[in-house]
């Protein structure tokens, strides 16, 4: 029985030992274990806890040589086609967005749009509806002006047409 009971116990002071020799000390954002180095950096011994260290992988030699490599250069034409078809796109948008904005100002008359059905029962749907309707204009106007900003970022070509004055005031 006694052998029983020793046999922890010396597994227990076995662990104790263990631990004792494998003080940890944080320098930073380093762990070292050697007692030498952690004094000569003033580092601070870490307590209460087991510490995982995960080596880094080095980076692929292919993605660090790819990563120095200039960028390479588009032919000329090739960019002109690029920034025409941009151009063309970013176009066609404004007039989507103008087209819509009219609809909307239109639509919102001035702060009166008209009552649908259900509105004229219920007031708070009708003023709802006005508010989303004045977020919409408003949204879309700024959508506009960002349309108009890219098309200025492009090289030279037609120009885009004058701006609107704000539906809102």
């Amino acid at each position: 029985m006694k052998i029983v009971f020793l046999i922890p116990i010396a597994l227990l002071s076995l662990a104790t030992a263990a631990s004792a020799q494998d003080r940890i000390y944080r320098c930073g954002n380093e762990y070292t274990n050697t007692v030498t180095e952690s004094q000569a950096k003033g580092c601070k011994l870490v307590s209460g806890g087991n510490v995982t260290v995960v080596q880094a992988h080095k980076p692929n030699a292919n993605r660090v040589a790819a990563a120095t490599q200039p960028a390479q250069r588009v032919d000329t034409g090739d960019q002109r086609a690029k920034d025409s078809d941009s151009r063309l796109i970013l176009e066609s948008e404004l007039k989507k967005s103008e087209a819509r904005q009219q609809e909307l100002i239109k639509e919102y008359n001035n702060g009166e749009p008209e009552k649908l059905g259900p509105e004229t029962r219920n007031p708070q749907k009708y003023l709802e509806r006005v508010a989303e309707l004045k977020a919409s204009i408003s949204r879309n106007e700024r959508d506009i002006e960002g349309i108009r900003r890219e098309l200025s970022r492009l090289p030279a070509g037609s120009a885009a047409s004058a701006p609107a004055p704000s539906a809102l005031k």
